[in-house]
């Protein structure tokens, strides 16, 4: 544990929060207020806090995943200020993908050794449940062994509407046709007045909690996201986590957190003149990964970090502040880079190694459900 001397210069009631961390107490929304707004000194005892409790959950190790992204279609009637992967379906660059196509994404993920795909894509008005439906048993029949990771919570509600079923029947459907785990995406920030502005027609906080919820309790595993620095305030951050903690708490559905900063180059949301954005920079950055790693770790074991959307030069500065993820080789990935995220769709397992070993910690390949597959 850290040593007293760590302490020193620091403000008292940061140095209680952080001696409440170390003795494995639940933090108050409040408390973690609070070291969201650290700076100086404080921000390198909060970082020592968060690293050597993560040390200690995961032994050093630092896991990632081969895995594939497939991104069915672009085609999405949602309009999210903050989206630039979506069109209308007169738009050139419009598409939804067959069956053979998926098929075929299916196979190449199979050869270069994948053990789950990510599929996700916009709500398009012309695709039916049956082709949701269709695409598991496409992937379940090329390679039974692959783990589905599919369809967020947005996906869901509008199967469930155009198919007349109820939250629960969708689900049942889903996981029977092949369906193992869910992305919590679709969550942004789970503050109503947020939502209206920024997705103002996707579902609400409380459809969101509903279905990841009713998930769970058909032992559906899902992840937990956060999408900041756009216009929320920190307390609509510690309300969001909030949320996601008292979820766990009753359900423990979980298997992960991913923070993801909000990509600002292309979005509509980065226009509007009424709705000024609160980019977060850096430390900002720094200081969420290390709350998140304390107000959840009783609860939640993984905070993972979006190298794509942080650029792996940073993803890799913050495996030393409470991250133990590096999320994975994703292969095809569409939605950040339509923001204007710089960086690749793909990374390789010798170079997300070289990235973990360089950083001082033990690279570590794993499935979904963090399941240690191979050690390096």
């Amino acid at each position: 544990m850290i040593v007293s001397q760590r302490f020193h210069g620091i403000k008292p009631e940061i140095k209680k929060i952080l001696r409440k961390s170390q003795k494995r107490e639940d933090l108050t929304p409040d408390d973690a207020l609070k070291l969201l707004k650290v700076s100086g000194k404080d921000v390198f005892a909060l970082q020592k806090v968060a690293d050597e409790i993560c040390q200690e959950k995961t032994n050093n190790y630092i896991t990632f995943i081969i895995n594939r992204n497939i991104n069915f279609t672009n085609i999405c009637l949602k309009k999210c200020t903050f989206c630039s992967f979506s069109h209308p379906e007169n738009h050139q660059e419009a598409f939804l993908l067959s069956m053979d196509e998926i098929e075929a994404k299916v196979l190449d993920a199979t050869k270069k050794g994948c053990t789950e795909v990510c599929i996700q894509g916009g709500i398009n008005p012309n695709v039916t449940f049956d082709y949701y439906l269709e695409i598991l048993k496409t992937v379940k029949n090329v390679n039974p062994k692959l783990h589905i990771h599919a369809f967020s919570p947005q996906e869901i509600f509008h199967m469930a509407t155009i198919s007349g079923n109820s939250i629960v029947d969708t689900l049942k459907e889903l996981r029977n046709a092949g369906l193992d785990s869910i992305p919590g995406t679709a969550a942004e920030i789970l503050v109503d007045n947020i939502r209206k502005i920024i997705c103002p027609n996707k579902i609400s906080s409380k459809q969101w909690i509903n279905i990841i919820s009713n998930a769970h309790e058909l032992r559906i595993p899902t992840t937990s996201t956060m999408m900041y620095g756009h216009i929320e305030s920190l307390e609509d951050r510690i309300e969001h986590l909030t949320i996601l903690r008292n979820i766990q708490k009753k359900t423990g559905g979980f298997t992960e957190f991913v923070p993801l900063p909000f990509v600002k180059e292309n979005p509509t949301l980065s226009k509007l003149k009424n709705y000024p954005l609160k980019p977060s920079y850096g430390f900002d950055d720094l200081k969420l990964f290390c709350i998140a790693r304390l107000f959840l770790n009783n609860f939640i074991d993984n905070i993972q970090a979006s190298w794509v959307k942080l650029g792996p030069k940073f993803a890799q500065v913050s495996l030393n502040y409470g991250v133990n993820d590096f999320s994975g080789t994703l292969m095809e990935e569409n939605i950040s880079r339509s923001a204007g995220a710089e960086f690749g769709q793909i990374m390789e397992p010798k170079e997300i190694i070289n990235i973990i070993n360089n950083a001082g910690k033990i690279p570590a390949q794993r499935d979904t459900l963090y399941n240690i597959i191979k050690k390096f």
